[in-house]
């Protein structure tokens, strides 16, 4: 890109979340990356290995407002039956000056933890979670 203006630049205030459907209004973050496994191949007469890639490991998380039980609820209730939890993650960056918005999909997506409790008095409510997850789309680029 040759140049910008710097109200184009995307400000995360405008950012959603959808979590197994449900939109998440209380959502303070969100993100999602891949992180790329290689394997050192070595060569002659080089010093330095070459690099191989041999998988891909999807990663992310997200942070919210304590305001309900909804990623509590799905969660126990998949767990006391002896169920794999697995969720569809979607998040959309958008901001009404930047040049479009980015949406983003993530499917099969395993939380790492599941939080029963956690608060602390005179202390506003968050609920963090890391999840791994198996496929992703990119619906709307910039």
């Amino acid at each position: 890109m040759e140049g910008f203006r710097a109200e184009n630049v995307i400000n995360g205030t405008h950012g959603e979340m959808w979590f197994d459907g449900d939109y998440m209004a209380e959502v303070l973050s969100c993100k999602g990356e891949l992180n790329i496994k290689y394997a050192a191949i070595t060569r002659v007469r080089h010093l330095i290995d070459g690099q191989k890639m041999t998988g891909i490991e999807g990663k992310g998380d997200f942070k919210l407002h304590k305001i309900s039980s909804t990623v509590m609820s799905k969660v126990s209730n998949a767990l006391k039956q002896g169920k794999t939890p697995s969720f569809t993650i979607i998040s959309k960056l958008a901001d009404p000056d930047a040049m479009g918005a980015e949406r983003v999909v993530f499917y099969h997506c395993k939380l790492d933890k599941a939080i029963l409790a956690d608060w602390e008095a005179q202390k506003n409510s968050e609920e963090s979670y890391s999840f791994t997850f198996e496929d992703w789309e990119i619906l709307d680029k910039i």
